[in-house]
């Protein structure tokens, strides 16, 4: 039996994430250019010979000698512009951005279209110098050439308006938020990435533990579900796409058998099977992982806080954006009935987490500033009315933190008197109680 259940699921995640990379795209764009050449020798026999003569072969050269001229200095340009922009944006922001810029589809398209382009005009040349198009053939060749310019100036002008603010901060951190929204919905959708929320281990559990350090970027849940299935066990993943794992750190639990490193019978062990269906990489991704995405929202606005920058706007803006992000947040432990793999068991996202990481850099920093701390305050209140009573009462405690955190960090009175105007009642009895306990 092989390693991996050739579903469509998987198969289809798999496909979109090699989509996201620019080499495809770029192969792509050649595959097509050569296509395109290839449809001009099939086209060519089937035109009239008084329309073929009515464009000459010269007109073709001139077009496919621009197009060669051109394209590799825009290629060379455009990657130019890719390279600095992402060094801008991770110095300024935060480098856990590069790769939101790495897979910025306008950019891969244009970077694709000018080397598709640039084959095609190269192997139009080579075609034309051995005398496969002669001058009386040339119609054809002339009326694609014409298609690839005009597909040349689309691109060019598409990526000129995303130009004007690629890299920029709104630009950046909307991105970030597009991205991070995409991913709640999407887990929130299929509640523990459609599996049975895992609140405790079962006793005589076997464990399964990795053989690398590094966080866990991807699980392909179908298909492992599929297998579960058909060795008839159950998996209990307690490391949750985001979690860092050290080297022979239990990364599973598994029940239904005794033993998971060896098992001549299936031909490949429940252990290795398991590791090629979770993988671990050396950086966290923003895929099945909206937990990052918040983390990076709070990179942003603390850097923005830092004495270089001294940019309160910028952490209040992230503040309202990450407020938006949680605004859909649906507690995942109570939806039994969305379970679709029902051998899988994956830890619920809670709602301390999902605060701290948006919040707790942010706070941190901007303890002593008043404008962030009235603003933090007011986005706590409002999310203590959530109706999701998990994230409400989160935020509640939240807000308690960081309010004494404030107090603590803000020296003039009158700046203190303004953030307990802004705090909810409740969170300013809660911090003067728990300040005269203490």
């Amino acid at each position: 039996m092989g390693q991996w259940k050739a579903l469509p699921e998987t198969i289809w995640r798999k496909a979109v994430d090699y989509w996201r990379t620019l080499w495809v795209r770029v192969l792509l764009m050649g595959a097509l250019a050569l296509l395109a050449i290839g449809l001009t020798q099939l086209i060519s026999p089937l035109i009239p010979d008084e329309l073929s003569a009515f464009v000459g072969g010269q007109a073709a050269d001139r077009l496919l000698d621009i197009i060669a001229n051109a394209m590799l200095a825009a290629t060379i340009f455009a990657l130019t512009v890719m390279v600095s922009v992402h060094r801008n944006t991770a110095s300024q922001w935060t480098p856990r951005v590069h790769r939101l810029i790495l897979r910025d589809p306008t950019t891969q398209n244009t970077l694709a279209t000018f080397i598709g382009a640039y084959v095609y005009a190269l192997a139009g040349i080579i075609l034309r110098e051995i005398g496969i198009y002669s001058d009386d053939r040339a119609l054809v060749l002339f009326v694609m050439t014409v298609f690839v310019l005009i597909l040349i100036v689309y691109a060019l002008v598409r990526w000129t308006l995303h130009l004007q603010t690629f890299g920029s901060l709104i630009d950046t951190t909307r991105q970030v938020e597009e991205i991070t929204v995409r991913q709640f919905r999407e887990r929130l959708e299929t509640p523990c990435l459609g599996a049975n929320p895992l609140r405790e281990v079962p006793e005589g559990a076997v464990p399964v533990r990795t053989k690398k350090a590094g966080y866990v970027s991807m699980m392909y849940q179908e298909s492992l579900n599929a297998q579960a299935r058909e060795r008839e066990i159950e998996i209990y993943l307690v490391a949750p796409p985001g979690k860092f794992l050290h080297m022979n750190e239990t990364m599973a639990y598994v029940t239904g058998t005794d033993e998971v490193e060896s098992d001549p019978d299936e031909g490949r062990s429940i252990g290795d099977m398991l590791r090629d269906h979770v993988v671990v990489e050396d950086l966290r991704t923003y895929e099945q992982d909206p937990r990052f995405g918040l983390i990076v929202m709070g990179e942003i606005g603390s850097k923005a806080l830092s004495p270089g920058i001294n940019d309160p706007g910028t952490a209040i803006d992230v503040i309202g954006r990450i407020a938006r992000i949680l605004s859909d947040f649906e507690g995942e432990g109570d939806r039994i009935g969305d379970v679709v793999h029902e051998r899988l068991y994956v830890p619920v996202m809670e709602p301390e987490d999902l605060l701290e990481d948006g919040f707790g850099s942010i706070a941190r920093d901007g303890a002593g500033v008043i404008e962030v701390q009235q603003r933090l305050q007011k986005i706590l209140k409002g999310l203590m009315s959530h109706p999701d009573p998990g994230l409400s009462a989160a935020a509640k405690q939240t807000a308690i933190i960081e309010f004494r955190r404030a107090m603590q960090g803000l020296k003039f009175d009158n700046d203190r008197l303004r953030l307990a105007n802004s705090a909810d009642d409740s969170v300013v009895e809660a911090a003067e109680e728990q300040d005269q306990s203490a």
